[in-house]
């Protein structure tokens, strides 16, 4: 049969087995012909030359298996889901179209494919996502949550299976991708199992040793902490049944991700991580009676264990908006320890480690409000964001941040991270009243914009027509929406306000009868000092520049102009040459990028202006091309911290004939017009080297001049700025 090609013996065997597990898991929702019709579909396209394999080698058919067996089993998804995942990749690959799938499956599945199809082509040519993309990738979740809970778990399933890869930088990047943006957002989703799996396969492929050493630790002391463990719970489930209580207790260990932050946070050895573990009580409650009876469970634990009051942890009474509910409190158990006890029923603790799917399925609806308001910020904040990478680092933030909840005077409740402000309160009801807020009274007492809330404060906003927005407000507020708003009106403000300052400028101009010269005022401005004509006409709109005094400096540089306009300057200010240069761009150079690649489309930055002969690496950028960096640009260490899975291999190999790059050099000097003609005049005598221009400024007797050049390699250049530096009077050369 042609499909035995496609799948090892090793294959074949998993392939059986997991069908069989699949089947187990969601035989009952499937319908009549759902089977049939599949594997006569997979077998069909097994025989035509199969799918293709992933970047770590892995066969698309057995790999969509383990994930819908993931979903099934630890999620609790059902039909729509599992087809979904087995169909995508044939629509992906064009072996079958979605209208297709939706004739014989129907239109929730469609959906799903849709979705899914959608954030393959993001991965289509990298087994990670860049960060910019996850805006997208998170838009497209927003329609279907059921795609984003799949998703999560194809990451977990990918985890698992490339811990014997040999291709260890795309593993070390996909561990990294699934640490900080799949492990939180399956925590902010409830997925707290999965989540957990996530971050311990992270340490693992990241930090080898401290994994394995955390792991033998555990291993050795695990008969001991089994011990303690069952001296603690044993008095208790006592208690509890001579309550009446029907039960079950477990100890759980703390995953061993947990147990390094734990160490790290504290400086200490394994030996200093005194809580280890924690117990759960789960309770086989009716749900009238769950929240009684999960506190008759903390009165008998509290009774016989005393309580540390600070650590108690109440989502029972206001559950976390991911549907997450528990009672959490630490006592000083046997031995003078600190132990962890978790109080749930049996519904609490399925919606704990299956997260949300459990959440809608005890619900009986197909969303959670709490949740959907959050996806809708997070839609709005992306949607309106200025810079992607600012957005989605204060999203990763907000994922991380515990929850506040705060009322309305009508009592109205509203879910803010921790340390949000008033101000941040006040945009999270609407835009606009954030714009015009001046205050709030909390709990009766009135505070500023910059009060941080606490969870049961109630908080009633002050605002005014007159208030607008502050530059100041960036530095405590904490939400991403609230960030954002401010920074567009802010820009729309500085916008108007300059237009209005170049307007009173020119019409208080024209009423003096001054004439208006735009290359005078430029003079003016660089001669005041200011970096940009916009931060002039701002200083102007803020009155911290007199108008009027702009003005008579203004007529008074324009008549020494004119009287002095046939007399000669010894002075180097505003020597200027501009040369028409060849800038033809010469893709030919030979530049190997990442494993011996060739051919691929790169740019130099502009921020360093890199030239054959500096050592460079690539930054694949947000368009999915590469820019070329010198190893010592400035923006380099902020890249390789940052954005560490973006960085490529780069080295030149060779040269095209002629090829030559724009350098600016940096000069400072005695203010003397002799000692640029002697620098200009040595780069004329140099050979293919070119002066494309020069702009000179001075003050206080030196003057700054920035030179571009047009050179061919670093060797010449260095010699150039060794020559330069011999001219006497000059103080300093740099590269730009």
């Amino acid at each position: 049969m042609e499909q035995s090609t496609y799948f090892t013996a090793g294959e074949r065997q998993q392939l059986f087995a997991l069908y069989k597990k699949l089947l187990k898991l969601s035989g009952d929702t499937l319908q009549k012909d759902d089977c049939r019709k599949l594997k006569a579909l997979l077998t069909r396209i097994m025989a035509e030359g199969g799918l293709p394999r992933n970047a770590f080698g892995m066969n698309p058919v057995i790999k969509d298996m383990q994930t819908a067996v993931i979903v099934a089993e630890e999620i609790g998804m059902r039909r729509a889901s599992i087809l979904g995942i087995m169909l995508h990749e044939i629509v992906k690959c064009g072996r079958c179209t979605l209208a297709e799938i939706e004739h014989a499956y129907g239109k929730d599945v469609a959906a799903i494919i849709r979705g899914l199809v959608r954030i393959n082509e993001l991965y289509s040519k990298s087994p990670t996502i860049e960060s910019e993309n996850f805006r997208n990738l998170l838009l497209s979740f927003a329609e279907d949550m059921r795609v984003i809970l799949i998703i999560i778990a194809d990451r977990v399933n990918l985890m698992r299976q490339i811990k014997d890869s040999p291709n260890d930088k795309e593993r070390l990047q996909v561990a990294n991708e699934a640490y900080f943006l799949y492990a939180p957002l399956a925590h902010k989703l409830g997925l707290y199992k999965l989540k957990s799996e996530l971050e311990d396969l992270w340490l693992k492929y990241t930090h080898h040793d401290m994994y394995y050493h955390i792991k033998e630790k555990l291993n050795a002391t695990k008969a001991a902490r089994d011990r303690y463990i069952d001296n603690f719970i044993t008095p208790i489930r006592k208690k509890l049944e001579a309550a009446g209580l029907h039960f079950h207790m477990k100890g759980r260990t703390k995953s061993i991700h947990s147990i390094y932050q734990k160490m790290k946070k504290q400086g200490c050895p394994f030996e200093g991580v005194y809580d280890l573990f924690a117990i759960r009580v789960i309770l086989d409650s009716p749900q009238e009676r769950e929240k009684q009876e999960c506190w008759q469970v903390y009165s008998i634990v509290t009774d016989m264990y005393l309580p540390n009051p600070k650590r108690l942890r109440d989502w029972l009474s206001v559950p976390k908006s991911n549907g997450y509910e528990s009672l959490h409190i630490t006592v000083m158990g046997p031995e003078g320890k600190w132990v962890e006890v978790q109080i749930r029923t049996e519904r609490m603790d399925e919606i704990a480690e299956k997260g949300l799917a459990a959440h809608w399925r005890y619900k009986g609806i197909k969303g959670e409000t709490g949740l959907d308001e959050w996806l809708n910020s997070i839609r709005e904040t992306l949607e309106n964001a200025d810079n992607d990478m600012e957005a989605m680092d204060q999203f990763k933030l907000d994922l991380y941040k515990d929850e506040v909840f705060v009322f309305t005077p009508k009592g109205d409740l509203y879910k803010l991270p921790q340390g949000a402000t008033v101000l941040d309160f006040a945009f999270t009801i609407h835009t606009n009243l954030g714009y015009h807020c001046i205050g709030a009274r909390v709990n009766g007492k009135n505070v500023q914009l910059r009060q941080v809330l606490n969870s049961g404060d109630q908080v009633e906003i002050a605002s005014s027509a007159t208030q607008t927005p502050k530059r100041d407000w960036l530095n405590f507020v904490t939400t991403s929406k609230a960030r954002t708003k401010i920074r567009q009106a802010l820009k729309e403000i500085a916008a108007r306000q300059t237009q209005f300052a170049r307007e009173d400028l020119e019409r208080k101009l024209k009423n003096r009868k001054i004439d208006y010269d735009e290359a005078t005022l430029m003079r003016l401005i660089r001669k005041l000092g200011f970096k940009t004509v916009t931060d002039f006409y701002q200083s102007l709109a803020d009155q911290t520049t007199d108008l009027n005094s702009i003005i008579d400096k203004y007529q008074e540089m324009q008549r020494k102009e004119t009287e002095n306009a046939e007399v000669v300057y010894r002075s180097a200010e505003n020597y200027n040459i501009q040369h028409d240069t060849d800038l033809r761009e010469f893709k030919d150079d030979v530049l190997v990028i990442d494993r011996n690649l060739k051919g691929i489309d790169f740019n130099l930055a502009k921020c360093c202006n890199p030239i054959y002969g500096d050592e460079v690496f690539g930054f694949v950028t947000i368009s999915g091309g590469i820019k070329i960096h010198r190893c010592d640009c400035p923006n380099a260490t902020e890249m390789r911290s940052r954005f560490p899975y973006r960085i490529v291999r780069a080295r030149w190999a060779g040269k095209s004939q002629g090829k030559q790059y724009p350098i600016t050099l940096r000069i400072v000097g005695h203010d003397d017009i002799g000692i640029v003609t002697n620098i200009t005049s040595i780069i004329n005598k140099e050979n293919n080297i070119l002066l494309r221009s020069i702009s000179i400024d001075s003050h206080d007797g030196l003057f700054s001049g920035m030179l571009t050049v047009m050179v061919d390699d670093t060797s010449k250049l260095e010699s150039l700025i060794k020559k330069i530096r011999t001219v006497k009077g000059v103080k300093q050369v740099n590269r730009g």
